[in-house]
Parts: structure tokens; C-alpha cells; sequence
């Protein structure tokens, strides 16, 4: 959705930004022996979602509106202020990690927040302290950016 509104010159209309998942990229099709362990174990099940979501996985192979992370220098300088939260031991570790650094350059990351031992998903299951942290750490980024 932010490429999109970055496209349009709409970002305007989201006061922040906090993606919970980031599916930013290609990441998963390629060489898994560079992988962190969470990246390996998951790719071939991240390369048969992505497959799914797209019409044509080869023809979008570029479209930033698939794979967010491929839009340009000029598309993320208009996105909204952007909070990436992302779990030390995530499957997407490494996609939010760059994505953070081309949107810090951009100017319009305000935080790239790492949560130690955190993996993926872990905000589903509430019985897990990590879950707290990861739910604490959203609703002060919430409170400081937000709060009026």
C-alpha cells in the first residue's frame, strides 16, 4: 500500500507507517546457503506464497508493488514516516534490515527497532513474554509518534 500511495503522491494521508510483516522482496529465491537459519528453513515455503500472490512470478519480477522492497530511491522518499519492528530470529530478518537502511536514507524511517530472541509471528501467541515486548514495543511507538 505505501508504494502505492508513494506513486500517487498520497502518502500524506498515513500519519505512520508500522508494516507487521515484511514481505518486501525476493530474498527467499535466492541463494539459501547465505541465509540466516530462519531464512533457510522457510524460503521454499516463502518462494510457494509469493508464487501464489503473484499473477506471473517471473513478468512481476521487478514491480515494486509486489516486492516493495525494489521501489525506487524516489518511490520511498515520498512513503509515509515508517516504523519497522522486526524479531531478531525472523524469517524476514534480513529483508526488513535492508528495506530500514534504503528508507533511512530516504529519510523517512523513524525507527528500526530489532527485538533480541524475538522470531517470527511470535505477537500470535499472547502466553509468550516475547509477545509483550513485541506488543510494548508497538504501542509506545504508537504513544511517541502518534500521541498528539
Amino acid at each position: 500500500a505505501c508504494v502505492l500511495l508513494a506513486q500517487n503522491n498520497e502518502s500524506h494521508l498515513i500519519k505512520l507507517a508500522l508494516p507487521s510483516i515484511a514481505m518486501v522482496d525476493d530474498y527467499c529465491f535466492s541463494d539459501p546457503a547465505a541465509m540466516m537459519l530462519e531464512e533457510r528453513n522457510n524460503h521454499m515455503v516463502m518462494r510457494r506464497v509469493w508464487q501464489m500472490i503473484a499473477a506471473d512470478i517471473t513478468q512481476q519480477a521487478e514491480d515494486p508493488l509486489l516486492y516493495p522492497g525494489k521501489a525506487s530511491d524516489e518511490v520511498l522518499a515520498k512513503f509515509p514516516p515508517t516504523i519497522i519492528i522486526e524479531g531478531e530470529f525472523d524469517m524476514f530478518f534480513t529483508s526488513s534490515a535492508r528495506l530500514a537502511t534504503r528508507l533511512r536514507r530516504a529519510g523517512r524511517l523513524l525507527e528500526f527497532v530489532v527485538l533480541p530472541g524475538v522470531t517470527h509471528a511470535v505477537c500470535l501467541f499472547p502466553v509468550f513474554r516475547m509477545s509483550e515486548m513485541f506488543n510494548g514495543t508497538i504501542k509506545q511507538a504508537l504513544q511517541e509518534y502518534l500521541h498528539e
